[in-house]
């Protein structure tokens, strides 16, 4: 009843703020942004404290706000009970190769739609666009019964090849490249004497940064939490990727949380590592274009 109290003032304290002049609009509107940005990251935050915590502290009341000292315990722990280096190598062997194939594959597949006139262009990026409204769970079934025929059942290439060039990637790119890939300049490089593929490679590829950007970190993020289908594929326990690695931790026994939250802080830190990394030109791929006629 108390925080309940507290959060209303707060709420009348910023009201009455915005109402004064522009200077005290802005004050609460950056205190409101820095509310949710903190809700937000509390999640993260506490998964980070719990990794240096037993389970026993984890589960006491009340909860641990700050950094305990059973971090290396915990990865003994961990250690002792699952590969985690292996299913670490897995998982960015998976994701790595299967986002460069997926940023080749489907960047020549968007510019071809976007800049090419071909017979049956509007007809097949129509088909291409449908294929989209099927939910993965209905085709779940198919695609196991092809990768065992292809004999890929406990190979990574059934994780890989299919999805390399998606729909939802040829769409994305498709897209960039209709907005911002100026016909004015490959009819320059066509001049020039350069062939369609030098034409895409050093006059294209370079516009295409800000979607590569994009594309590529929405795809990291897939395949790098992908579940079902390496739990559908991967048989062996030398092969598991993280997340099938993550389940294994849990048992019917007792479940060891501290060294859970230390594999889960580990198996999400390449994420955000990747976005921080990427994120300037993921927003700009999101917002506007690198070239413009």
């Amino acid at each position: 009843m108390i925080y309940l109290i507290i959060f209303l003032l707060v709420l009348v304290g910023l009201f009455l703020l915005s109402r004064i002049n522009l200077l005290g609009r802005k004050i609460a509107l950056y205190v409101i942004l820095l509310v949710i940005a903190a809700i937000m990251l509390m999640p993260f935050y506490m998964m980070f404290v719990m990794a240096t915590h037993t389970t026993t502290e984890i589960y006491s009341f009340p909860p641990a706000l700050w950094f305990g000292s059973s971090l290396v315990e915990n990865f003994k722990n961990m250690i002792e009970a699952v590969n985690f280096p292996k299913a670490f190598f897995n998982s960015c062997f998976v994701t790595i190769t299967y986002v460069v194939l997926v940023l080749f594959f489907c960047s020549i597949g968007g510019y071809a739609f976007a800049v090419y006139d071909f017979p049956g262009r509007k007809q097949l990026f129509t088909v291409l666009l449908a294929t989209m409204m099927v939910p993965w769970v209905a085709g779940c079934i198919p695609w196991f019964i092809m990768m065992s025929r292809f004999g890929w059942i406990n190979n990574f290439a059934a994780l890989i090849i299919p999805g390399c060039a998606n729909a939802f990637g040829i769409y994305w790119m498709r897209q960039y490249c209709q907005n911002n890939v100026p016909v004015s300049l490959m009819e320059a490089a066509r001049i020039d004497g350069c062939s369609e593929w030098t034409i895409f490679f050093r006059v294209i590829a370079p516009i295409l940064k800000p979607a590569y950007a994009s594309l590529g970190i929405m795809q990291f993020v897939n395949v790098w939490n992908d579940f079902m289908q390496p739990l559908m594929i991967l048989r062996e326990q030398d092969k598991q990727t993280l997340p099938l690695m993550l389940k294994t931790m849990v048992s019917d026994r007792g479940t060891d949380y501290g060294a859970m939250m230390l594999a889960s802080t580990c198996a999400v830190l390449p994420l955000l590592i990747v976005f921080l990394c990427a994120s300037k030109y993921f927003m700009s791929g999101l917002t506007a274009g690198a070239v413009k006629e």
